[in-house]
């Protein structure tokens, strides 16, 4: 799943080596080259790891950023009838010609429904280099009609602390490199204060903007590539929109922009 990541070296005691992590600009070029059409053929794990499959419907806000030619390259959710929320990284450069959402879907490649869009905005303070306030919206060129398949969910207002239990949905490759999953994935995560963020993250907690919101750090799980734009839910409500990490599920936190920040940008756009 398409993730923006961070610049953070890890000691190897073992070694007595310094290994080097992806830095975000390897995560931009890839986000570009899945749009496209290629594979990503770096060494990232490019999924939801550690997740389950969810059951047909158990999503209904999960919104899917494809090509034209129907190629998945981000997530998004809905928010109401004409508007979907994605991030800024998935969307800066793209075109109504040239993007699609897709609503109601199970499976990445067939069902759902398919929406041309009229208008993308990008957060206007967005930052490639920083990774701040990726956030943009989209609005589809044909009123949304819900169904059980199709829901808009609520955007949070209130500050969201650490400690909760969250679920972050999303589609994504199995393997690197390999195919992307089949059908949607979820997992369950724990948020974490920003403070508690930014000293997990060492050197590169700088990244952790108060209008950020970190989620998981337990090995094994985490979001990756092709999860970005995604949203993170508590109960019926968006808190986060997938927006960077360490690939992939090495134990450290990922980060979400707080919907809740950018709640009266996204609604000003409405």
């Amino acid at each position: 799943m398409i993730r923006i990541v961070l610049v953070l070296c890890l000691a190897s005691v073992a070694l007595g080596r310094v290994l080097d992590l992806p830095t975000p600009h390897d995560f931009i070029n890839a986000v570009y080259d899945l749009q496209n059409g290629a594979e990503i053929t770096e060494d990232f794990e490019s999924r939801i790891v550690g997740g389950s499959t969810a059951s047909p419907g158990q999503f209904p806000y999960q919104a899917a950023l494809r090509t034209s030619a129907n190629g998945h390259f981000c997530g998004g959710f809905v928010a109401n009838n004409r508007w979907v929320v994605s991030a800024a990284h998935c969307t800066v450069g793209r075109t109504t010609g040239n993007t699609i959402v897709v609503l109601g879907a199970h499976s990445r490649t067939t069902g759902g429904t398919t929406f041309s869009l009229s208008r993308i905005v990008n957060h206007p303070d967005y930052n490639a280099a920083t990774i701040a306030w990726d956030v943009s919206v989209v609005q589809t060129s044909n009123t949304i009609a819900f169904t059980n398949l199709i829901q808009p969910i609520p955007l949070g207002s209130n500050h969201v602390g650490g400690g909760l239990t969250a679920v972050v949905s999303g589609w994504g490759l199995t393997s690197s490199p390999g195919s992307m999953a089949a059908n949607l994935q979820f997992l369950h995560v724990q948020t974490l204060t920003n403070a508690a963020c930014r000293t997990a993250l060492g050197a590169s907690g700088s990244l952790v903007f108060d209008h950020k919101i970190c989620a998981g750090g337990v090995v094994g799980q985490g979001v990756c590539s092709t999860d970005s734009g995604g949203p993170l839910a508590l109960g019926n409500t968006a808190i986060g929109i997938v927006s960077w990490g360490i690939p992939c599920a090495r134990g450290f936190p990922d980060g979400y922009d707080r919907v809740s920040s950018h709640r009266t940008w996204i609604l000003a756009q409405f």
